[in-house]
């Protein structure tokens, strides 16, 4: 009979070990670092401000997990156009919807600080709609310090340089520190993204210039691709007739971010993403969670012609519009953030342009988005009502009139701690001078839905 209560004791002394670590790890205070839960919240690029020192190698292991549950209705107006391959059907008629809670999402975040102003960072989808299984997001090494050169000259210098190098998050415009990323949703006061979604990782390396007086500057160089290849190109590109090429992307980012006092904040920035030659590039179509509202405006009929049964694969980005600039694309946005007291507006304009490898000449898409929130009560801020407008017109491939979508949301949420979140949301969706031939002709989609998020 001893040796059972001596494997119970093992086990339970190994449960109280590994539980200890993973509360050590998960309290570590990181340097430069954007805190996952409400800390984080309207912050941007990590600052130069030096408030955590350095003693040793330090591990967090850290985690988001959201949960939603959803109420819409979608209708449209489109002619009844029937499957002539595989599954027959009229692929322009809308899956019925239902009350429920969706499929929950979770991310798995590792940070380590290697050294004084070293820090990496490594960050899994455990579990989202796009791909239920776990996937890498990326990982990158941020340097807001080199003492180990122990050189003054660049120790001075590195007080105002930050340099980022690995696989993340493309610094293209603001609206991308507010967006949800799988589990990780505290930050975004709505349930989705933009229509539009400016969102991809791709490999490369960003520096940052932080003045004194709140100004700052980028400059970046990726390999243009979500998935890179090592594969020699084959295709030809229709606009030069040669074969395609595989061009390095550049951005940048200039802009102003400063708390003029204890009441009013102003940030203002411009950004510009360019890739004059991809295998595929992604930047509006990157996200590999999907959307949190899920099956809208979607088909069963084109979902059984796919290799995949569950419409939440085949439409996982139902709600978005992506324009579609695999080849080709150059791209601008301008920002405004403006906080006074719990009152806060983010604002964002935006022109892309590009094409695919089949066409010949290049397409325009022009985005406008403004949330306006309000969080209360004043030294806390822990609820908070918004509403956001967001529309987007485009040129669609073939097509001769631009295509219109609309989004008008408005929500209320609540911290209950740094780390508990619950918001609400309702959200109509509307589409304009789609051919009656599409499936999105007349479309339009409402409801409401609530989400409760885990961070720390």
């Amino acid at each position: 009979m001893k040796k059972p209560f001596k494997q119970i004791r093992q086990f339970t002394t190994a449960i109280m070990v590994v539980g200890g670590f993973i509360s050590n790890a998960q309290n570590q205070e990181m340097q430069y670092f954007r805190p996952n839960n409400s800390d984080g919240v309207n912050m941007f690029e990590t600052t130069k401000q030096d408030s955590t020192p350095f003693t040793k190698m330090k591990v967090k292991v850290g985690g988001n997990f959201e949960q939603d549950f959803q109420a819409l209705r979608d209708q449209n107006t489109a002619v009844p156009v029937m499957s002539k391959t595989g599954v027959i059907g009229n692929i322009n008629s809308l899956v019925p919807l239902t009350d429920g809670f969706d499929l929950a999402m979770a991310n798995l975040n590792i940070d380590a600080q290697l050294s004084d102003g070293i820090r990496v960072n490594l960050t899994a989808y455990l579990a989202s709609r796009h791909h239920e299984d776990t996937w890498v997001k990326g990982g990158y090494v941020q340097i807001d310090k080199l003492t180990i050169l122990h050189n003054q000259f660049i120790d001075k210098l590195m007080k105002n340089i930050t340099i980022k190098i690995g696989q993340y998050d493309v610094d293209y415009g603001d609206q991308h520190f507010r967006r949800s990323d799988g589990g990780s949703t505290l930050f975004n006061p709505f349930m989705d993204n933009y229509i539009m979604d400016e969102f991809a990782t791709e490999i490369g390396g960003e520096i940052y210039y932080h003045s004194n007086c709140g100004l700052f500057i980028m400059g970046g160089i990726t390999n243009g691709e979500l998935d890179p290849t090592v594969l020699s190109a084959t295709k030809i590109d229709s606009a030069t007739g040669k074969t395609n090429r595989y061009a390095p992307a550049f951005h940048g980012k200039i802009g102003y971010d400063r708390q003029v006092n204890r009441d009013f904040r102003v940030r203002i920035s411009g950004s510009f993403y360019s890739d004059a030659s991809a295998n595929s590039n992604t930047l509006f179509g990157g996200d590999r969670t999907g959307s949190h509202y899920f099956n809208v405006m979607s088909n069963a009929t084109v979902a059984g012609n796919t290799t995949l049964n569950d419409a939440n694969d085949y439409n996982p980005f139902s709600g978005r519009y992506n324009p579609g600039f695999s080849e080709e694309v150059m791209t601008t946005m301008g920002n405004l953030f403006l906080k006074y007291k719990g009152l806060e507006f983010f604002g964002t304009y935006e022109i892309a342009s590009g094409r695919t490898i089949i066409e010949t000449t290049s397409r325009q898409a022009t985005q406008l988005a403004a949330d306006l929130i309000y969080r209360f009560p004043r030294e806390k801020q822990n609820f908070w009502v918004g509403f956001r407008y967001n529309t987007v017109t485009a040129a669609m491939q073939g097509i001769a009139q631009n295509i219109t979508i609309q989004r008008e949301a408005g929500s209320v949420g609540w911290f209950l701690t740094k780390n508990l979140m619950l918001k609400a949301e309702y959200v109509n969706q509307i589409y304009m001078n789609y051919l009656n031939t599409n499936i999105l002709s007349g479309g339009q989609f409402e409801g409401w839905m609530v989400e409760a998020a885990i961070a720390f």
